[in-house]
């Protein structure tokens, strides 16, 4: 972050000095005391499982200039570090990043939606980059702890900044619309993800529409021509709408063909010339993402060429859809997390390997459970069975959360097999597979399906 003196930092967070200087300058932010950086702010934050105000000592160990509490443990000696006093810490860590948002001169893109955040995030730097300065989310950093510290951590060469937005829970996304202040909106979709929590999928997308409504009347909203509540979010906004699609929309795809480990597309932009683009990863869902990419650098100015360069060598985060081979079998990666839109999007994506001009040996999915269902978790996991069976894949279910997906494939007529135990799955796909193969590994992170993954299968290139 850019340099900033305490003076402003207690303004921001309406703090006061219980010892130190207000000329002390941070020129970084924490909430970790494994993470202390150089003039280091450390906010401490006080959770359901700890309270970093029991590691002030830590903080100041590792090298913290300045600390930020709500409180003070008796005895706790900070030596000549200069300490904010707040009446709450989170709150503060918010105020500050807002502050520090609106000292920027930047452009602000938020993105939010059921699945495709990060890797949406992931197209758009590497696209954007090619012609700005590009702050964005690190990994998975979007909820009101996480983006507060994505904020903070823009520096003053930066142009343009990516922001994811997550929720799971009602009233989530508006804060931080509040404290980001976008200036383009991106809806990847809207699905089934935490409707245990949201309660139906309408009050999903109305929890997503925050987003739309925050924007500015000379702010942008990108959304895929697929999304079912274009209508809906465009007539919530002041902002203009852009619809991007495979084969519609102002930014598109045509002509597109699956390879072996991604998808290949004539990039199409109202008054430009066509330019081919090889995505190095597969899946039409991707392919989507990266149109999202596409129209947000559209909206920045970047020309076709320009938007497809980025497009070409985005490098996406672990977990999505990633690629590799293990003694002749092609295993894909995409255990980061799931529900039933991104399980059906990555059924899909092996069902259409079938159609690229490659060969390819049987097909299996190994599937763990879908979290925070709610009472639609058992009809889901018997759906995204059932899918499998019908695209011809051997359904691989793991844990007992995720018994139902063998039944629904049995159902259907398909080959399925169950594991409660991940270890006796990683045997038996290491025992099963063979040269020539293909196997996706896909669940939620409580699944802990990359495990599984790494125990039966090395990279070999």
């Amino acid at each position: 972050m850019n340099a900033t003196p305490v003076k402003q930092l207690l303004t921001a967070v309406r703090g006061t000095i219980h010892q130190g200087s207000e000329d002390a300058l941070v020129e970084s932010v924490s909430t970790d005391t494994r993470n202390i950086g150089s003039n280091c702010v450390f906010f401490a934050l006080a959770g359901e499982r700890f309270d970093a105000h029991d590691f002030l000592v830590q903080a100041v160990d590792g090298g913290a200039e300045v600390i930020v509490v709500s409180r003070i443990p008796e005895g706790v000696d900070l030596g000549s570090t200069t300490v904010v006093k707040v009446e709450d810490t989170l709150t503060a860590l918010q105020q500050f990043a807002a502050w520090y948002r609106r000292s920027l001169d930047i452009k602000v893109i938020g993105i939010t939606g059921s699945n495709g955040k990060t890797s949406t995030k992931d197209f758009m730097k590497s696209v954007i980059g090619e012609k700005y300065k590009v702050s964005a989310t690190v990994g998975n950093f979007n909820n009101h702890i996480g983006l507060p510290l994505s904020i903070l951590a823009t520096e003053g060469e930066h142009e343009v900044c990516i922001w994811e937005m997550g929720m799971s829970n009602p009233g989530e996304i508006a804060p931080l619309c509040c404290i980001a202040q976008p200036d383009i909106g991106v809806i990847t979709n809207i699905g089934t993800a935490h409707i245990e929590f949201m309660g139906s999928i309408e009050a999903i997308a109305e929890e997503k529409g925050e987003l739309v409504r925050c924007l500015p009347e000379q702010g942008t909203f990108i959304v895929s021509a697929a999304c079912e509540y274009i209508d809906y979010f465009s007539t919530r906004t002041k902002a203009k709408t852009l619809v991007v699609g495979n084969g519609r929309g102002v930014v598109r795809a045509d002509h597109l063909v699956m390879t072996a480990l991604g998808s290949e597309f004539d990039l199409i932009i109202q008054g430009q010339d066509p330019v081919r683009v090889s995505l190095p990863v597969v899946g039409r869902h991707m392919v989507a993402n990266a149109l999202l990419a596409g129209g947000a650098g559209h909206m920045l100015g970047m020309t076709a060429v320009e938007i497809a360069a980025g497009l070409n060598h985005t490098s996406l985060t672990s977990g999505r859809l990633k690629a590799f081979e293990s003694n002749g079998v092609t295993i894909f990666d995409d255990t980061y997390n799931a529900n039933p839109e991104s399980v059906t999007a990555a059924i899909d994506t092996l069902s259409e390997l079938n159609d690229a001009e490659i060969t390819v040996g049987r097909k299996y999915v190994v599937l763990g459970h879908m979290a925070e269902l709610g009472e639609h978790a058992d009809r889901a996991h018997e759906e995204v069975g059932k899918l499998a069976a019908r695209r011809e894949i051997f359904t691989v279910s793991v844990g007992e959360e995720a018994s139902g997906i063998m039944k629904g494939a049995l159902a259907a007529g398909g080959e399925a097999i169950h594991f409660n135990q991940r270890d006796d799955a990683a045997e038996w796909l290491q025992n099963t597979c063979e040269s020539g193969d293909v196997v996706l590994f896909k669940g939620s992170r409580s699944a802990g399906m990359e495990t599984i993954m790494n125990q039966a299968f090395s990279k070999t290139n």
